[in-house]
């Protein structure tokens, strides 16, 4: 029985020396923060003072050297975060990933991001230039002389980090617009919508913004049937384009911002709020850090990956953004010349496609190569492996689909603005740098230690020609000069103001432009609940201190509720539980508080009921592609305040017409069956933060189910689409865990900045600032992030880490 007692021991010793290489590797792999160390790139000494919460103070003798010194933090903290939008930005990630992200490499290729990137680069002038090399210095500094072990990311992916190149900085910017800028999906919808509905209707089911009329267009249903693109080929290769496509333009991501001038603040000098609604990720999207240098004192939230602080505050004033929505893209049928097809048609005749030959890589598998083309209105975005199938068959005319967005301009400058918006002194600089902005178009406000505030929505914006009768709506034959763009809307005249007589300003997304304004920014403004509530919560006080815009960041009572709620509780059910749900649902008030039931039921029985009377008349397939993520809040309204019983009659059932009330009936009930399969059958007991989890999505690492629990970050949330406190209720099984009303996007940064007292601006983003899994600051900020609760931005005291950062000689 020796044998076995050596063999134990020798497990047992096995099992010590895999826990010591295991510490010793957990210790290893976190970044070096206090200490000396030389590093190549640097001109001078730089400081790294981090706080306790990791938050670091980049002193530095030079801007040049601020920038570096941030390359060097983001680099320490953020490696694998920045790896990743490296490789989205180039359309790398089947690389690393294998075959399952092909799809989305093909489309990032079609659309050519990383190529813009570089003629950008080439185009741009010395002092961006300037900053985006200082910081992929400092970025490489890292990695050349102070990477001691990799992230874990890279280590069970067997990838090893490249030099960082200042493109990958210009095209993860490009990204960022791409995420803001989705008109083309929508565009994409309509021409499906349209192979099955009249223009009436499909104007009924995408309205426009309440109070308006929808914009007069040509019968485009009768167009695209005169195109004769109804094919089966056809529909099916369009239809996987948004499923290619990273995300953009989702439904609920938004943002906040206000500022409240010193006669309305307990201060008597401005406060100013901002919340950016977006996708939630593990780390998340933000990195707080604090910039000092001759010329520069700057705070806020900056981007891994990229130069300076994109949201915060200076010594003399504060900003903080929402997007706007503008339409800035425009799709377009490029006809194929039959003949040649190498040549598309043009208003002057037939011209050739610019094209290339793209190389992608697939873990585990051969190379894939791809042809990418390029029209007078950009690029092809079709090639990404569908072009094939938009031929049709051979007696039809062939179309590629061409994307036209303002940010695929190569004397595009992402950072000259950018860098002069951190450097204003006052609202009138701050609104005069933004004049050179490009994209995303944003709803900037603005407070100054003068007492000013301010608000601008800086952006390049297509003017679309008066004979243009599609509006960009859908996609335009793009050989009818009509439809092209007729130049920009002037930079001066897009929208602005500063102090207004009411004493605060407020954005959430909603329609910004007054009556009689004389450009067309768009006609898909977001729905103005939550900035209905802002408004009703900031009129609440005479004075509004710091402490209440905290409450309404916080705040998670819908407005949207109100016009639907009334026929939740005159929905008739047999169910057993109806009487249980209606008795829960009597004293409901559309507060989406994470520990009631009523949330739970209310957005059950929304989902079931846009789904009974929208379903059948899409068509299934369209629903479940491309359509059951939405709420169709307004199309909803519309169609049970007028009754509709064209919308609520259920096609599948010839014998009998259905009404509203008889689909408000059959909802309740489905949803009641949803709930008790799910939660059981005491309603007492359900709880809409149970169902209505946060998850910020670790990339690749959330979708492999060993590893989601180490990687990702979840927690029970309330509030709702349209709730202050912005929580997105995912309408559709999600694909890892089949759960429903997961919450994917949110405020992934909260702010309050006062701009007379640095000491009272507080923070907070919905991670923690180390993205290295194993380091305490991982997951440090999730619970107060969930709680609505901030840490300082500015240093308080004494730094509890101090890196110095030596030229090496």
């Amino acid at each position: 029985m020796k044998w076995i007692k050596r063999a134990a021991w020798g497990l047992l010793g096995l099992v010590v020396l895999a826990a010591a290489a295991g510490f010793w590797y957990a210790q290893r792999v976190l970044p070096r923060t206090q200490g000396e160390i030389a590093l190549a790139g640097a001109l001078g000494e730089i400081r790294i003072e981090r706080d306790a919460n990791g938050i670091p103070t980049i002193r530095a003798g030079s801007v040049h050297d601020a920038y570096f010194g941030l390359g060097v933090a983001h680099a320490q903290d953020r490696l694998w975060q920045m790896e990743t939008h490296r490789r989205i930005g180039a359309g790398r990630l089947a690389e690393a990933f294998g075959k399952g992200a092909l799809d989305t490499d093909r489309f990032l290729r079609a659309l050519g991001i990383r190529r813009m990137a570089a003629q950008q680069w080439q185009h741009l002038p010395d002092a961006s230039r300037l900053a985006l090399q200082a910081y992929a210095d400092g970025v490489n500094a890292v990695l050349r002389d102070e990477l001691r072990a990799r992230p874990p990311e890279f280590v069970l992916l067997g990838i090893t980090p490249e030099p960082w190149d200042p493109v990958d900085s210009l095209a993860w910017a490009l990204m960022m617009a791409w995420d803001l800028g989705g008109n083309w999906g929508t565009e994409l919808l309509r021409l499906r919508l349209a192979l099955q509905l009249p223009v009436a209707r499909i104007n009924e089911l995408l309205p426009p913004y309440p109070g308006e009329a929808p914009l007069a267009t040509a019968d485009y249903a009768a167009l695209f049937r005169s195109l004769r693109l109804g094919s089966g080929a056809t529909v099916t290769a369009w239809s996987r384009l948004p499923e290619m496509a990273p995300p953009s333009g989702v439904e609920g991501v938004g943002s906040n911002n206000w500022v409240v001038s010193g006669s309305h603040t307990t201060t008597g000098h401005p406060l100013l709020a901002n919340d950016p609604h977006l996708k939630l990720s593990t780390p998340a999207l933000w990195y707080f850090a604090v910039l000092e240098a001759p010329g520069l004192k700057v705070a806020g939230a900056t981007l891994p990956g990229v130069p300076g602080v994109v949201l915060g505050q200076n010594e003399h004033i504060a900003w903080g953004a929402t997007n706007t929505g503008p339409d800035v893209q425009d799709l377009y049928l490029e006809q194929i010349d039959a003949a040649d097809p190498t040549r598309y048609r043009t208003p002057e005749g037939w011209a050739t496609f610019e094209s290339s030959t793209e190389v992608i890589r697939v873990k585990g598998q051969p190379d894939v190569t791809m042809t990418v083309r390029r029209t007078r209105h950009g690029p092809v975005i079709s090639d990404a492996g569908t072009g094939a199938e938009l031929l049709g068959p051979k007696d039809r005319p062939a179309y590629a689909l061409a994307l036209r967005w303002t940010a695929l301009d190569a004397t595009v400058d992402p950072y000259a603005s950018a860098l002069a918006l951190q450097q204003a002194g006052s609202v009138a600089d701050f609104m005069a740098a933004a004049q050179a902005w490009v994209a995303p178009m944003q709803n900037l406000v603005v407070a100054d230690r003068d007492g000013h505030i301010g608000v601008i929505a800086p952006g390049r914006v297509p003017r679309r020609k008066p004979e243009n009768d599609l509006k960009g709506l859908v996609p335009s034959p793009g050989w009818d000069a009509r439809y092209d763009w007729d130049g920009w809307v002037p930079a001066d005249e897009t929208p602005r103001e500063t102090d207004p007589p009411r004493g605060f300003i407020a954005t959430a997304n909603q329609r910004i432009t007054p009556p009689g304004y004389p450009h067309y920014l768009t006609s898909e403004w977001a729905l103005p609940y939550r900035h209905q509530r802002i408004e009703q919560l900031l009129q609440a006080k005479a004075r509004l201190s710091i402490e209440d815009l905290a409450a309404i960041q916080a705040d998670v009572k819908s407005l949207a509720t109100v016009p639907l709620l009334p026929w939740l509780r005159k929905a008739h059910s047999t169910h057993p539980l109806a009487a249980a749900a209606q008795a829960v649902l009597k004293d409901f008030d559309g507060t989406m508080a994470e520990g009631s039931a009523a949330p739970l039921i209310y957005w059950a029985w929304q989902r079931q009921l846009a789904r009974g009377i929208f379903r059948d008349n899409v068509g299934a397939a369209l629903w479940e592609k491309g359509l059951s993520t939405r709420t169709f809040q307004d199309a909803l309204e519309g169609v049970l305040q007028r009754d509709d019983e064209g919308w609520c009659d259920d096609r599948s059932s010839a014998d009998i017409v259905e009404t509203c009330a008889d689909q408000n009936d059959a909802a309740f009930g489905r949803a009641l069956d949803e709930l008790q399969q799910a939660w059981g059958s005491d309603v007492s007991q359900w709880r809409w933060g149970r169902a209505h989890r946060m998850r910020g999505e670790h990339r690749p690492f959330s979708h492999v189910p060993l590893l989601a629990g180490l990687f990702e970050l979840r927690a029970p949330v309330g509030g709702d689409t349209q709730t202050v406190n912005v929580s997105r209720v995912g309408l559709k099984p999600d694909a890892d865990t089949g759960e429903l009303y997961m919450d994917e996007h949110g405020p992934s940064l909260r702010a309050l900045y006062d701009v007379a007292d640095l000491a009272q601006t507080r923070v907070m983003h919905s991670s923690g600032q180390s993205g290295i899994a194993f380091s305490p600051l991982y997951r440090s900020f999730l619970q107060p992030w969930v709680q609505v609760q901030y840490v300082p931005l500015w240093p308080q005291g004494a730094p509890a880490q101090v890196l110095v950062l030596k030229p090496a000689r």
